[in-house]
């Protein structure tokens, strides 16, 4: 077994149950600490989780820890993220990774000067479901694709969540929220992007929240809540995408379909790390159910443990690096800066598709 690396994560809020339930799962992982604006909840969360509770001046200033995972508001990623690579350690952060690419690039530049690693969610691509699609895509099951289509349609998120206020906020709606999830998994599939066209808008000036403990407040609508655009590949697949936190969802509509030149594939919600993937070929109009090739029981923290594997084998590229998720910063935004300016808009980053994982893996383990 390799060492454990030991790894805290800043920000106790709603999301990080999921990484103190998913870290564990990783024999290379040992977290450790948590750190959180409001001591008392940290404090809450270190009981609950037998960890430690410090502030976050504590958590960067200890000499052991050695991956931070930034878990705070989008518009605090970048910010903290260079904090953390300033007190010399390796930042990994939910999305978004940055507010727009001018941000994103500082981080990595900032990686790189420190010779550090950065990286993102979402790590969902590395679930049984998306790597099935992987896979079936590699080995050519439905020949070369042409075209895809990705829909995220919500009413929002006041319904449900106790603090929506962000989700209105710049480094939120529908796209920011909920797009690097389908944009990571559309690179992961097909490759990088090479231009956008988008069409955005608000169709409503103010939300209600009827969740609690807020219910009852207005919050004023500050970012586009319905995007609608097209994405030309580098390898020549096209794809459209829809996100919307103004629209009532269409039951049973695919959340991601890959139109190939011999069959078509629904591939499952890239929110999650399950399938099913389903694929119909040649004349055949049944879709049928294909088996998994890798495991759908992979949680959050699995990206964490991708980037841990990486610090320890240095030749080994991390898959959520911090080149993907600028990438995919560049393309959401590029919606809606096609949206204001009437023209396509021409990418500059170019990753190339994160390294698939190896079938039938154990799941405390990422590499064969």
């Amino acid at each position: 077994m390799p060492r454990q690396v030991k790894v805290a994560l800043i920000g106790c809020g709603n999301i990080s149950e999921a990484y103190f339930a998913g870290c564990p799962r990783y024999d290379i992982l040992q977290l450790t600490a948590c750190a959180d604006l409001d001591p008392a909840r940290a404090q809450a969360k270190a009981e609950k989780h037998g960890v430690r509770a410090c502030s976050v001046d504590e958590l960067l200033a200890d000499p052991e820890i050695e991956i931070i995972i930034n878990l705070t508001i989008p518009q605090a990623h970048a910010p903290l993220n260079e904090r953390i690579l300033r007190a010399g350690k390796h930042a990994y952060t939910e999305k978004p990774f940055a507010l727009d690419g001018r941000e994103s690039r500082r981080v990595l530049a900032l990686a790189r000067r420190r010779k550090l690693l950065v990286g993102s969610a979402p790590d969902t691509f590395l679930g049984g479901g998306i790597q099935t699609a992987r896979q079936l895509l590699d080995d050519g099951v439905i020949g070369r694709p042409l075209a895809a289509t990705a829909h995220m349609l919500c009413r929002g998120h006041e319904s449900w969540h106790p603090a929506p206020e962000f989700y209105y906020q710049r480094g939120g709606g529908p796209m920011f929220d909920m797009g690097p999830y389908y944009i990571t998994a559309l690179v992961n599939l097909l490759g990088p992007v090479r231009r956008v066209s988008g069409s955005t808008k608000a169709s409503f000036s103010h939300r209600l929240i009827t969740s609690q403990p807020l219910a009852g407040k207005k919050v004023k609508v500050g970012v586009p809540t319905h995007y609608s655009g097209t994405l030309d590949f580098a390898d020549g697949t096209v794809a459209t995408v829809i996100m919307s936190f103004d629209t009532w969802p269409v039951p049973d509509q695919p959340c991601i379909v890959i139109y190939g030149s011999e069959g078509t594939m629904l591939v499952p919600d890239p929110n999650s790390f399950s399938g099913p993937v389903r694929v119909r070929r040649g004349a055949d109009k049944n879709y049928h159910e294909m088996p998994l090739t890798h495991s759908d029981q992979r949680r959050r923290g699995t990206g964490v443990a991708d980037m841990a594997y990486s610090l320890l084998r240095r030749r080994r590229r991390h898959r959520c690096s911090g080149e993907l998720a600028h990438h995919v910063i560049e393309v959401m935004a590029a919606f809606e800066k096609s949206s204001t300016s009437g023209r396509h808009v021409r990418l500059t980053s170019a990753p190339a598709r994160p390294v698939a994982l190896p079938p039938h893996l154990p799941l405390n383990l990422l590499d064969a």
